[in-house]
């Protein structure tokens, strides 16, 4: 039977919250009194160290919830909390809207043993961890591998093809390695062969494939086995020890879940030219997401913050949202809960998600499919938005690049529908190149985010200098929008918020008010 699995009330998180909420006051003494309606104002209250605070609570409640914060967890009730709590002190009226989906929970620690010919116990985050939409399951059995191909360089195909297990001994835990194909497919073939788990263990073939992955089954597993992710070095001892039995305990719950988007808007602004910036609030499940994405949830809170006694042109209306870790959930669901009379009114939407990379790149989602590789251009009016962000670090003389509308972040929703889009990403598990170290500093070959979907995304895990850069540009392109969007829309706006076209490099009053 199926366990509900329920966010008790947003409200009630309050308490616990009590030392979190209200620490984020870091800006001048005059941003809480004044109306920070100019773009030299607006950037002088919206600090890093009032970005950063945020971050520090959000890394607060992961260690007070087991780590995490993903959707439907106590992590994600709080953070939702902490969110409304801050936005509620600001002066605006939040709203939560509820939704549910078929998610994936830790319900505690899930458990790795080896039983024979020794005994060791293995260590859950560091060794091995349960992967995204396994089944639950607490099985001991002799281990078989299956079609490995160790060492530097190898083409694994481990598990990609039913004829690699013939012969497979039903009843055995399967012991399987990346590479070639789906992490379900492998699965689900191991299943059909009659394993009772998987242990997957990383491919090994480069330097950077070795460690835990941040990858998932998808939520159309179809397996019913537990399933667990291993280091290379954890598999390949492993396929080198003979008489191998071991317990393997995925402690989840797979099913019914409900999670929530938070929403705030100003009280005033045309009701029909509505200006949305959103982050995803929610985690993974194996770490606290404060990169990704406390940034971009941060950045959007403080700029909300210190705008609060802003009377834009354009209604604002910033969103928190759900389960975008689980596949847009909370985004989708939005969308799909708005009449086309509603969708019509959103004149634009500003995504931040992860903008703080550690070994960063100014990406820029590229409205106009002009330096990508060919994902195409969002709805007309992105490109106008790509050229506002263009123009403010070019104003800081800070070299930027192209990002392709990839449909992995909440943009998806709203250009599926035709709502013009844009925002900021500085990398996720993509790997910097020469040329962008050259630019940008960093390492090149390894990722952007090294802790990318990992326990180690913490409140450490973080470019100050790029997360400071980003968050001004938020707040920048915010209030842009929320006294102008002609370059969109053709609507009329606030004459010193009008910015030239790229072509030009002009940049209007707003850059100097």
């Amino acid at each position: 039977m199926l366990r509900n699995i329920m966010l008790t009330n947003i409200m009630a998180a309050f308490v616990l919250l009590a030392s979190l909420s209200g620490v984020a006051n870091a800006g001048p003494a005059a941003c809480e009194k004044r109306s920070n309606n100019t773009t030299k104002k607006l950037l002088e209250c919206v600090t890093l160290e009032g970005v950063r605070a945020h971050q520090a609570a959000f890394q607060g409640i992961a260690d007070l919830a087991g780590g995490t914060r993903a959707s439907g967890t106590p992590g994600y009730e709080y953070s939702a909390g902490y969110v409304y709590s801050q936005l509620e002190a600001a002066g605006y009226t939040p709203t939560v809207q509820y939704f549910g989906y078929d998610g994936f929970l830790p319900l505690g620690p899930s458990a790795l043993e080896q039983l024979s010919p020794g005994s060791v116990t293995y260590t859950e985050r560091l060794d091995y961890q349960v992967m995204s939409q396994s089944d639950a399951g607490d099985v001991s059995a002799p281990v078989t591998a299956v079609d490995l191909d160790l060492g530097l360089g190898n083409a694994s195909t481990s598990g990609c093809e039913p004829a690699d297990f013939a012969g497979f001994p039903a009843g055995n835990i399967a012991l399987l390695q990346r590479g070639a194909c789906n992490f379900s497919l492998k699965a689900e073939n191991a299943a059909a062969a009659g394993a009772v788990g998987v242990i997957m263990f990383n491919q090994g073939n480069t330097p950077d494939r070795t460690g835990l992955s941040g990858g998932t089954l998808g939520t159309g597993y179809a397996g019913g086995i537990p399933v667990l992710f291993a280091t290379y070095a954890l598999g390949e001892e492993l396929a080198m020890t003979t008489g191998l039995s071991m317990r393997l305990f995925a402690n989840v719950y797979r099913g019914v879940v409900i999670s929530a988007n938070i929403f705030a808007e100003t009280a005033f602004g045309d009701p029909n030219n509505v200006v949305m910036v959103g982050a995803h609030l929610d985690s993974v499940v194996g770490g606290p997401g404060i990169q990704d994405n406390g940034s971009g949830s941060a950045a959007i809170l403080e700029t909300a913050v210190q705008m609060a006694k802003v009377e834009p042109y354009n209604k604002v209306r910033f969103a928190w949202w759900g389960a975008e870790e689980s596949g847009l959930v909370g985004s989708t669901h939005y969308i799909d809960s708005l009449s086309q009379e509603e969708r019509d009114a959103i004149a634009l939407y500003l995504n931040f998600d992860m903008i703080g990379s550690p070994n960063s790149v100014f990406f820029i989602y590229d409205g106009d499919d002009s330096d990508g590789v060919g994902a195409g251009p969002g709805p007309a009016g992105s490109a106008a938005i790509e050229n506002v962000f263009e123009l403010y670090y070019s104003m800081l003389g800070e070299p930027y690049k192209g990002s392709d509308f990839t449909g992995r972040s909440d943009y998806g929703p709203f250009i599926n529908v035709g709502i013009p889009a844009g925002g900021l990403f500085t990398g996720a598990d993509g790997i910097k190149t020469a040329e962008e170290a050259g630019l940008w500093g960093g390492t090149a070959g390894d990722q952007y985010d090294p802790c990318y979907h990992l326990a180690c995304d913490t409140f450490d895990n973080v470019n100050l200098r790029t997360l400071e850069i980003n968050s001004d540009a938020v707040a920048f392109a915010t209030l842009k929008y929320a006294m102008d969007t002609s370059d969109v829309n053709g609507l009329r706006g606030k004459g010193n918020f009008v910015l030239k076209n790229r072509d030009t490099g002009y940049v209007g009053p707003l850059a100097t008010e």
